[in-house]
């Protein structure tokens, strides 16, 4: 009973192969997916392909890579896919000080934006956070606690990890935490355990043993092993218990 929190179905990687790979995740014991919007082409996609499919569900966001393309036209198609029952959340979006591939103003506009339009919707928000810890700390002091998201793909910092966990935000681990030389196990252990989340970030991430092949959902479950031997825990109970999280996150009761 496994639940991918963050992948992203729509990636031009699974055109030739999408309802193998799907077919792969069940067989894998994945029960549920969501697949992220990364602009709001990417999203109408994520929004039709929920749709499609009982076990998958959709965000809608502009990822701070998209944010110096996206206009405020996108910014009302994503308001506007967020009415659908099959999208769950606003996101991605968030600050990535990594690659900046948008203007550092132009991405901090964009995560208030997706903020404000969270609140009004009253979903949870998906966040990006890469080498901005201290101005993503700094957004969840000032609105953390009035919005229920998730940091994605923690790779952050302590003090990052205390404001989303003061703000009672939800923590996700990826594939890096299988890697060989990550160094985030004691942040790992601090996790709440009703506050933890596994994901895939498909196609990105692969784990051990997949590393440096195309990354897909039904490779969750070894997150999930990875990340149960780091907080010595048993699997099958985390694999439950991270579904459980999702769907309370997600508000999903079917």
């Amino acid at each position: 009973m496994l639940f991918d929190s963050h992948c992203h179905l729509t990636d031009a990687r699974f055109d030739a192969d999408r309802a193998e790979v799907l077919a792969r995740a069940r067989d894998a014991g994945v029960v549920a997916l969501v697949t992220v919007g990364s602009d709001a082409r990417d999203s109408e996609a994520a929004a039709r392909l929920a749709e499609a499919e009982a076990a998958v569900w959709a965000t809608a966001g502009i990822h701070p890579h998209e944010a110096a393309s996206a206009s405020e036209r996108d910014l009302h198609t994503i308001r506007d896919l967020a009415g659908s029952p099959r999208v769950v959340a606003i996101g991605e979006t968030g600050l990535d000080y990594h690659y900046e591939h948008s203007p550092r103003h132009v991405q901090r506009r964009f995560f208030s934006r997706h903020l404000e339009l969270a609140l009004e919707l009253a979903l949870p928000v998906v966040v990006h956070s890469r080498s901005a810890d201290q101005d993503t700390a700094a957004v969840l002091r000032d609105v953390g606690a009035g919005t229920r998201g998730v940091l994605h793909c923690f790779t952050g910092g302590e003090a990052l990890l205390d404001a989303a966990l003061e703000a009672a935000w939800y923590i996700s681990f990826s594939g890096l935490i299988s890697f060989k030389g990550f160094a985030g196990e004691a942040l790992v252990r601090r996790v709440p355990g009703d506050r933890i989340l596994i994901e895939t970030d498909a196609p990105y991430l692969a784990p051990v043993p997949w590393r440096g092949r195309r990354n897909e959902p039904a490779y969750v479950r070894h997150v999930c092993d990875a990340l149960a031997a780091q907080r010595g825990e048993d699997a099958a109970e985390l694999a439950v218990r991270t579904t459980e999280n999702a769907r309370r996150f997600y508000n999903l009761t079917d």
